[in-house]
């Protein structure tokens, strides 16, 4: 039997343009993944403390298509060179 009642239009989910990304099956980013999660964990989660962990983290899920390539600015990083994708 269907859930749907007559008129009423079916729902199709579209993804997030941002926020959401392949999941690292093969374990390619977990070192700088477990880098950062410490920091997190060693300095109360206070990820301002941990920025240089988490462009490592990023940087590496970008060079390997885990993510959308993106300016290191758009990532909240305007003090890193910018580097183009």
């Amino acid at each position: 039997m269907s859930s749907m009642t007559f008129g009423q239009k079916s729902f199709t989910p579209t993804p997030p343009e941002k926020g959401s990304f392949p999941l690292d099956h093969e374990g390619i980013c977990k070192k700088s993944m477990i880098k950062y999660m410490k920091c997190l964990h060693n300095n109360k989660n206070d990820n301002s403390s941990c920025r240089e962990e988490a462009r490592e983290y990023l940087e590496c899920r970008m060079e390997n298509n885990l993510m959308a390539k993106e300016e290191w600015s758009k990532l909240g990083f305007s003090e890193v060179e910018s580097k183009k994708f």
